[in-house]
């Protein structure tokens, strides 16, 4: 257990903080499911958008990696393209 004022507080950010970020990852895994299964070009241009934005943030705030980020873009770019 933490000795030092300090210590105790930095216990509980960074519990917040992490369960904020496990949200925000989970929150965006989903949203990349959905625009995965959508059939509908449409739609998909307007989701892949917001699921880009998603992932951008993630990348910025060290959750994920920048390049997994990168990844996750070029597929997902591929894929609504791909769409007819």
């Amino acid at each position: 257990m933490a000795n030092h004022k300090s210590a105790i507080k930095r216990i509980r950010s960074n519990e917040t903080k992490r369960l904020r970020n496990r949200y925000q990852n989970v929150t965006t895994r989903n949203a990349v499911r959905k625009l995965r299964d959508t059939a509908d070009k449409k739609e998909a241009q307007e989701q892949l958008s917001k699921v880009i934005s998603m992932v951008d943030k993630l990348a910025k705030k060290n959750i994920i990696h920048k390049n997994k980020a990168a990844n996750l873009k070029a597929k997902l770019t591929k894929h609504v393209a791909a769409l007819s």
